[in-house]
C-alpha cells in the first residue's frame, strides 16, 4: 500500500498545457535510499538482501505503483527496460537514483498522451445503447502492445467515467465540462510534480517490496501524516491517501463524523465536495490530496458534502454523503456500553454489550504522571462496574473496525477477564522471545464472555481475542480477523544521518517491521488472524482484504507456547452454537437480508469488468442499494451476537 502522499493538483478552467518536466534526483534523495537500505538491512525483522533478486521486485512493484491497471505505458516501454530490472538495487547502494528517474518520466509523458487523448473523446460523446464493456482492474493483463490498443481502452474509460456522472443524474453539458476539468487537472498534476514526487514513488517501490508494512514517508509526506492523525483538527474523522489517482480513505477515527455515519468505509473514494447544503460538489479527481483534505476541513458544526466512489467498485453509481464536521476528542473514541434483553431457550436474559473502537491511552498524562490518565482498560473496567449494578447475565465485547493501538491497553484489558498469567509473546529479529503478561490478581468479570472480531479487527484486537480464546475463557464471534502479526517502529532518518535528535530536517522518516507477536498458545496471528468459533454474517461494507491479501506478508510461524493453564475443558457447544445461529437465519428476515446483502456484495467485489450499456447499469444501480446505517442502540449484529451468548449460558447450566 503507498504511503500518505502529497498528490493531485488543484484544477485550472484554462486548457493551455505544457508538457510534464524532466526530473532528476536530487543529491539527498540518494543518501536517504543508502540509508533507508542501510537500516531494514540490518535491523529488520526478517532482513532481505538488497541484491539483483530484490531489484526484480522493486522493478515491479514501482510499475505498479506508477501504472498500476496498465492504462499508460506500453509493451515497448517495459522491453527497453530489460536492463533496469537489475540495476535498481545498484543504483540505492550507490546512491545513484537516475535510471528510477527516468522511468518515471517516460511514464510521465505517456500519462500526459493519454489525458490528451480523453479531452478529445469528450466532444463527440457517446452511445450508450451499444452492448460492450469495461474492464474493472488490469493490473494481470498483459501491457498494450500499441497506440491503437490503449486507444480503444481509453475510449471505454472515458465512456465509463461519463456514464457514472450521467447515472449521478448529471446533463451531458455538465458532465463534459467536468470531464474536461478533470483530465485538464490530471494533465496539470503531471507538470507540477516535483522531484520529490518521484522519489516518494520510488521509495514505496522499494520499501513495499520487503513487506507491506515496511514504508518511507518523505519529509511532506510525514507532515500529512502527522496533520491527518491529530485530534485537534475540525474535520470528519478520514484519513485519506493517494490510490490509483483517487482519494481513498485509509483509516476511519472511531467516534468521528465519517464512522459514526455509517455510510463512510475504508477504502471508499472521495471524488467530489461541496460546503453546505445547498453548495455545487466540485469535481476534486485531478486535485493535490492535501488540496482536497483542506476543502473537506472546516468550521466545527459546518456541512460538508461528499460524493464517493464505493470501494470495489469502478462502475458503481456514486453515492452522496453529507457530513456535519466536529472537532474530534479521545470522548468520541471512547468505549461505550448498552444492554440487550434477550429471551433464547424460554428464559430472559439481559446481556451487556461494551463497544471498543481503539485501544487508546492518553500517552502524555501518564508521561506528566497524572494518577487518573485516561486509557481503554480503565473505561472498560467503569462500564464493567455499571453493568454488574444492571445486573447483567453476560457480555458481548464488540472489536469490530478496532483496527489496534496500545499493546499495553490489550494486555491490561484482558487482565479484567482473567486473574493473572501470559497474554502476548514477542520475538526479535534475534529470535528472543518477550512474554508480557497480567499480574494483578484482580477480575472487573468473571461472568460468561464473548469477543465479536470482523476483518478489520487487528493488531491488539487480535491479542485480546486471542488470549481470551487460548484460556477458553469466551466464545468469539464474527469473520476471522484481520491477521496482521508485526511490530513496526518509526525512524527519522536525520537524526540517524545527523546523529543528534536535532539535525537537519528533509530526509523523511522510515517505517518498518522489528518484531512479530505470537499466541500464548505459539502460534502467531499473522495472515491466519483469530478465527471465530461461531461464524456470523459481517455488514458487507466492513468486508476489506486482509493480510493474507499481500504476496510478501510475513509467513505464519509457531514458537514454544508460554506456561499457562485454560479455564475451561473443551467442549463441543460451538457447534450446537452455529446450528441454532443458522435456525434463527432461516426464521428471521432482517438476518437473510445481511447473509444476502454479504453475498451480493462479494459478488460484486469479484466483477472484473462492468457494463457501458445504460439500461444495464440503472438495472444494477437499482440493486445496489447502500448498506444501512448503524442505529445508535445495538445493531443487528450486537443483537444476534447477545442472542448466541445466551445460548452459550444455558448450554452451561
Amino acid at each position: 500500500m503507498k504511503p500518505l502522499l502529497w498528490c493531485l493538483t488543484g484544477i485550472v478552467a484554462s486548457a493551455a498545457h505544457a508538457t510534464p518536466p524532466e526530473l532528476g534526483p536530487q543529491p539527498w534523495q540518494g543518501q536517504a535510499a543508502n540509508l533507508a537500505s542501510q537500516l531494514v538491512g540490518h535491523y529488520h525483522y526478517t532482513p532481505v538482501a538488497l541484491d539483483d533478486i530484490q531489484s526484480e521486485r522493486i522493478f515491479t512493484r514501482y510499475l505498479k505503483a506508477l501504472d498500476p491497471d496498465r492504462l499508460y505505458l506500453l509493451q515497448s516501454d517495459i522491453d527497453s527496460w530489460q536492463g533496469a530490472r537489475l540495476q535498481l538495487d545498484d543504483a540505492i547502494l550507490a546512491k545513484d537514483l537516475r535510471v528510477p528517474f527516468a522511468i518515471y518520466n517516460r511514464y510521465a509523458r505517456r500519462a500526459d498522451e493519454r489525458f490528451a487523448q480523453a479531452r478529445k473523446l469528450l466532444a463527440a460523446g457517446f452511445d450508450f445503447s451499444v452492448d460492450e464493456t469495461y474492464p474493472l482492474r488490469r493490473d494481470k493483463a498483459e501491457w498494450a502492445r500499441s497506440s491503437a490498443e490503449l486507444d480503444e481502452l481509453w475510449r471505454k474509460r472515458v465512456k465509463n467515467d461519463w456514464l457514472q456522472l450521467r447515472l449521478a443524474g448529471q446533463d451531458d453539458d455538465t458532465i463534459r465540462r467536468s470531464l474536461e476539468r478533470r483530465y485538464t487537472g490530471l494533465q496539470r498534476r503531471l507538470e507540477q510534480a516535483r522531484s520529490e514526487d518521484a522519489f516518494q514513488l520510488f521509495m514505496g517501490a522499494y520499501t513495499s517490496s520487503i513487506d507491506p508494512h515496511t514504508a518511507y514517508l518523505g519529509a511532506r509526506a510525514a507532515g500529512d501524516l502527522d496533520i491527518s492523525m491529530s485530534l485537534s483538527l475540525v474535520g470528519i474523522g478520514a484519513v485519506l491517501e493517494d490510490k490509483d489517482d483517487y482519494a481513498t480513505i485509509r483509516e476511519l477515527t472511531p467516534g468521528g463524523p465519517a464512522a459514526a455515519s455509517g455510510r463512510l468505509h475504508v477504502g471508499d473514494r472521495i471524488v467530489g465536495v461541496g460546503e453546505g447544503d445547498q453548495g455545487q460538489v466540485e469535481d476534486v479527481l485531478s486535485w493535490r490530496l492535501d488540496d482536497i483534505a483542506a476543502k473537506v476541513r472546516g468550521k466545527a458544526d459546518t456541512v460538508v458534502r461528499l460524493d464517493i466512489l464505493p470501494g470495489g467498485t469502478q462502475g458503481g453509481p456514486l453515492q452522496s454523503v453529507a457530513l456535519v464536521r466536529k472537532k474530534i476528542s479521545l470522548d468520541d473514541q471512547a468505549a461505550s456500553k448498552a444492554i440487550v434483553d434477550t429471551a433464547e431457550g424460554g428464559r430472559q436474559r439481559r446481556i451487556g454489550i461494551i463497544t471498543l473502537p481503539a485501544f487508546y491511552q492518553d500517552f502524555e498524562a501518564r508521561n506528566r504522571g497524572e494518577a487518573g490518565f485516561r486509557s481503554a482498560t480503565r473505561d472498560v473496567a467503569r462500564l464493567l462496574a455499571e453493568l454488574r449494578a444492571d445486573k447483567v447475565d453476560g457480555l458481548v465485547v464488540d472489536l469490530r473496525d478496532n483496527g489496534g493501538g496500545s499493546l499495553d491497553e490489550a494486555v491490561e484489558l484482558t487482565g479484567l477477564f482473567i486473574e493473572t498469567g501470559p497474554v502476548v509473546q514477542q520475538r526479535d529479529a534475534h529470535g528472543r522471545n518477550q512474554v508480557s503478561g497480567d499480574n494483578n490478581p484482580a477480575v472487573a468479570w468473571s461472568g460468561p464472555l464473548a469477543v465479536l472480531i470482523d476483518r478489520n479487527s487487528a493488531s491488539a484486537s487480535e491479542i485480546f481475542a486471542a488470549a481470551i480464546q487460548d484460556y477458553r475463557r469466551g466464545v468469539i464471534l464474527g469473520e476471522t480477523s484481520y491477521g496482521k502479526g508485526s511490530v513496526q517502529t518509526l525512524v527519522n532518518l536525520d537524526r540517524m544521518a545527523n546523529g543528534s535528535p536535532n539535525g537537519a530536517s528533509g530526509l523523511g522518516e522510515l517505517k518498518f517491521t522489528i518484531q512479530q507477536f505470537f499466541r500464548i498458545n505459539g502460534s502467531t496471528t499473522q495472515l491466519r488472524g483469530v478465527k471465530p468459533d461461531v461464524v456470523l454474517p459481517v455488514l458487507p461494507a466492513h468486508a476489506q482484504p486482509g493480510e493474507a491479501s499481500y504476496d510478501n506478508a510475513l509467513p505464519f510461524l509457531r514458537i514454544r507456547a508460554a506456561n499457562y493453564d485454560t479455564l475451561a475443558p473443551l467442549d463441543d457447544s460451538a457447534s450446537t452454537l452455529q446450528q441454532r445461529h443458522a435456525a434463527r437465519v432461516a426464521a428471521s428476515p432482517e438476518l437473510q437480508a445481511q447473509q444476502a446483502a454479504l453475498s451480493t456484495f462479494e459478488a460484486r467485489q469479484a466483477r472484473v469488468e462492468v457494463s457501458l450499456k445504460e439500461a444495464v447499469r440503472r438495472t444494477e444501480q437499482a440493486a445496489e442499494a447502500l448498506t444501512p446505517a448503524r442505529p445508535a442502540g445495538p445493531d443487528l449484529l450486537q443483537r444476534e451476537a447477545a442472542r448466541v451468548l445466551s445460548d452459550r449460558i444455558e448450554l452451561s447450566r
